[in-house]
């Protein structure tokens, strides 16, 4: 394996791994921990693509000839906040949801919601 596509590698079954608890699962916890898998194999992704190789800050200063660019990183950091505040709704939900039926399991409250 190419040492250059490892953060590939790990991106790529990180985001497997979620994408399989979100569908594997029934317990609504566990899939908001699956789509949290997810998201985060997503910002490993875009950070490490944003990383350039001997580059430095984009501040000008002598002697500096590369320079990365920040623009993927203020993004990602922008989704994280995103990311919590939606994981807090999510989970919020689910305590709803727990009150309202008295389980978090997916086919418990499906059961429950087709009778009468």
């Amino acid at each position: 394996m190419d040492p250059g596509l490892y953060n590939y590698w790990v991106a790529f079954f990180l985001m497997m791994a979620g994408f399989y608890v979100v569908i594997a699962r029934g317990n609504l916890i566990k899939k908001l921990v699956g789509l949290n898998v997810f998201q985060v194999s997503v910002f490993l992704l875009y950070i490490t693509i944003g990383k350039v190789e001997g580059g430095t800050a984009p501040i000008i200063a002598e002697g500096f000839a590369v320079y990365s660019n920040p623009l993927p990183h203020v993004l990602i950091l922008t989704a994280i906040v995103v990311g919590v505040a939606t994981l807090a709704l999510g989970l919020a939900l689910v305590v709803r949801m727990n009150a309202a039926y008295g389980s978090i399991e997916e086919d418990e409250i499906d059961d429950r919601d087709e009778r009468p």
